[in-house]
């Protein structure tokens, strides 16, 4: 079930439309930078990796018009946070500086393909780590629909039931947006591994009454420290898993490294409409809503990547 993908056909990117699920498996084709952007920034497609690959098509489609100079800039400003937006327009860029259009479009499709092929590298590094039977709290959604196909930290889950280790996943519902609750099920559903929903303020009573072995996140970006940003929730749960002593992983592929920026502190963290968070308010109630927070790198205990299992803190430095 690809995410992401080229309909050479239909002159664009393929999308599934994620604010569509689960009630509706809907999918629609972007054919200009600014129609790609504008599915980023209302998170028609969202997952780092997912926005990278959709990112670098949008850059293509930018190439081939003649405007990538100004699809570009549009493609790196529709969301600021994950680092594989910009890590994938500064592929195609180059590409298209090198050969044109099509070696930019080739550039994209090869972008796509290497990050189906890392998921499952990720995926069977990760698995090891996983114990047979094993409880897991995740947070957010890391399956394929964050990804072009397989997943980052719900691939680890997936490896390790595609190896019969019959893994247990309790989805954290991730506020305000739901993606557990809508994305994530929907996913463990269709594969087939059991799973339970929790409200996140239950992720401390899970954890209290030992009833998770691990946690598994997949990050938006990993500073050069080591500094994991990711959907906000993500820092309280890996204090949470220090208090408790349960692992807390990371996993992502090494698009996702940011050595440009020292640590978390240093990122701009996206903040998202008000309506998102204002369900159950009284009109015109003030809101703050940031979409990512940052978990310090001493609070991950490994991060999961398609080159192995780091266990140091800014492992990814060299």
């Amino acid at each position: 079930m690809p995410t992401v993908e080229w309909d050479e056909a239909a002159g664009g990117v393929r999308l599934i439309d994620q604010t569509q699920l689960p009630l509706a498996e809907v999918y629609l084709t972007c054919r200009t930078a600014s129609e790609v952007a504008k599915a980023i920034r209302e998170m028609v497609v969202r997952g780092a990796p997912a926005i990278g690959a959709a990112a670098g098509y949008g850059a293509a489609l930018a190439a081939r018009a003649g405007v990538l100079e100004a699809g570009a800039a549009e493609l790196r400003a529709a969301r600021p946070t994950a680092r594989d937006l910009f890590a994938a327009v500064d592929r195609v860029e180059g590409a298209f500086h090198r050969g044109g259009a099509e070696e930019a479009l080739a550039e994209a499709e090869s972008m796509a393909r290497e990050s189906a092929e890392e998921c499952r590298r990720i995926g069977a590094h990760g698995a090891a780590l996983v114990p047979e039977a094993a409880r897991i709290v995740t947070i957010c959604n890391t399956g394929s629909l964050a990804t072009v196909d397989y997943g980052t930290a719900l691939g680890v889950v997936r490896t390790a039931h595609e190896a019969g280790k019959r893994p247990f996943v309790y989805v954290m519902e991730t506020r305000p947006r739901a993606q557990g609750a809508r994305l994530t099920t929907w996913e463990l559903r269709r594969l087939g591994i059991p799973h339970k929903l929790i409200a996140d303020s239950a992720a401390g009573l899970l954890l209290q009454r030992g009833l998770a072995d691990l946690a598994l996140a997949g990050a938006d970006r990993v500073c050069a420290n080591g500094d994991v940003v990711n959907k906000v929730g993500t820092y309280p749960l890996a204090l949470l898993c220090r208090e408790h002593r349960v692992p807390f992983y990371v996993a992502a592929p090494s698009s996702t490294r940011d050595p440009g920026t020292p640590t978390g502190a240093d990122v701009k963290i996206e903040e998202r409409a008000a309506g998102e968070v204002t369900n159950f308010a009284p009109p015109g109630t003030q809101v703050w809503n940031p979409a990512f927070d940052v978990t310090p790198a001493a609070l991950v205990t490994a991060l999961i990547t398609e080159r192995g299992v780091l266990q140091e803190a800014g492992a990814w430095r060299a």
